[in-house]
């Protein structure tokens, strides 16, 4: 674990990586398993907690069990906050989130340095975040930290949520420690950085992405329901298979795709739940996840319209019941115009190769920008590989990165784009 007194901030900060990412590590990949409030989760959220004390700041967590490291440096001015999530996907790539937790981590332990060597640079204090459950794979909503510290989501729907074996998350936070009582945190504005996942960047030759919106998007949780029957015994015309009508909307909403221009339109079924599951019965029921994204608010109505009209089909000729459980949608969101402008001078200054670039998947920075003056930065993934054991980014490219939040981090503290909005 990095000291204060560590004199090479790059090598700092990948020895702390290196440590980082054995938990959760499966064993004979480069990956981790590392879902939100499992053991793992809490091994590492000490780990991190140890080391955000040992460079000065203290740690807090609040009732959804967001991780805090603060350190005041103006008493009474606001937060500079930065961070992402450190929880991942079942057997998923160690930079989604961890990168951006632990660069800003090492990015605010840089300037802090600085601050207290000369405070009258600063105007802000400084705040790391590692935001509980973006990934959602545990327990649904994603993004479920930031959405509750933003009041978007109740704290208690979030806390009452349960996992597919019946944990809530309440009880699993408080089985780890890790939910408190903070609140109060004012914000004056947010960073976030993040690995693409996606190849872009790598092909274009760019080394921080200036995020500058995020796709327009669509998600369904679908029920079918049909009647449970004997899989070998039943004659074919008397079945209501329920699987075989969620089969025909996962196979639709693939071939949604190409009904659109190349790249208009991302579509996919990521959770499927059978019931009974079993080998000799035809399923009753399945509930199903679909979702569509699209840089284009018309393709997705369009998508969506395609979308419906196979739900009515597959009803009538499969006798099958399709109910829409829960949905959600947003047109492309932009990011503000002064925290990319802020970034690209960062990024010019650096002398690192810089562009815009558009989000596909979200972040919690989708929902801090909607609260607070906020930028968002990418690094490149090699292949595009994502929440995938073979997730990769260069350590080169982990490094310029954190320049680039450190550029960042600096020019809030000192008080640009402040503003107070978000609080705890």
């Amino acid at each position: 674990m990095s000291t204060p007194s560590s004199s090479d901030p790059a090598a700092a900060f990948l020895a702390d990586w290196a440590e980082h990412t054995r938990f959760g590590a499966v064993e004979g990949t480069n990956g981790v398993e590392r879902q939100a409030a499992s053991e793992a989760d809490g091994e590492q959220r000490k780990w991190f907690a140890a080391l955000l004390e040992s460079h000065g700041f203290t740690v807090h967590r609040d009732a959804i069990g967001n991780q805090f490291g603060l350190l005041e440096l103006v008493p009474g001015a606001p937060y500079v906050l930065t961070g992402s999530h450190m929880d991942s996907q079942p057997t998923a790539g160690r930079f989604d989130g961890a990168y951006g937790v632990m660069a800003s981590a090492h990015a605010c332990f840089r300037v802090a340095d600085e601050l207290r060597a000369d405070p009258s640079r600063a105007r802000c204090n400084l705040a790391i975040v590692n935001w509980f459950n973006e990934e959602g794979s545990r327990f649904k909503p994603s993004m479920m930290g930031s959405s509750v510290f933003t009041g978007k989501l109740p704290l208690a729907d979030a806390l009452a949520t349960r996992d597919p074996r019946g944990v809530s998350v309440e009880s699993a936070l408080d089985a780890l420690g890790e939910r408190g009582d903070f609140a109060g945190l004012d914000v004056a504005s947010y960073a976030e950085i993040h690995v693409q996942q996606g190849r872009s960047m790598e092909e274009e030759g760019v080394t921080i992405g200036l995020v500058n919106a995020t796709w327009a998007a669509h998600k369904f949780e679908f029920r079918v329901r049909g009647a449970q029957a004997h899989s070998g015994a039943t004659a074919m015309p008397d079945r209501r298979d329920a699987m075989l009508g969620a089969a025909r909307l996962v196979v639709a909403a693939r071939e949604l795709v190409d009904e659109f221009e190349p790249g208009a339109l991302h579509t996919a079924c990521g959770e499927l739940n059978a019931y009974p599951n079993s080998p000799v019965v035809v399923a009753s029921e399945v509930q199903l996840l679909l979702d569509l994204r699209s840089p284009s608010a018309e393709v997705i109505r369009a998508a969506h319209a395609s979308l419906m009209s196979t739900v009515e089909r597959v009803q009538r000729e499969d006798r099958v019941d399709i109910e829409i459980v829960a949905e959600h949608s947003w047109d492309q969101n932009p990011y503000p115009e002064a925290g990319l402008e802020l970034a690209r001078e960062v990024a010019a200054e650096l002398g690192l190769p810089h562009d815009r670039v558009m989000t596909v998947a979200g972040h919690d920075s989708t929902n801090m920008k909607d609260a607070v003056p906020t930028v968002m930065l990418f690094v490149p993934s090699v292949d595009g590989i994502s929440h995938n054991l073979d997730e990769f980014t260069r350590d080169e490219d982990l490094v310029a990165g954190l320049q680039q939040m450190t550029g960042v981090v600096r020019r809030l503290a000192a008080g640009a784009l402040a503003a107070s909005g978000a609080t705890a």
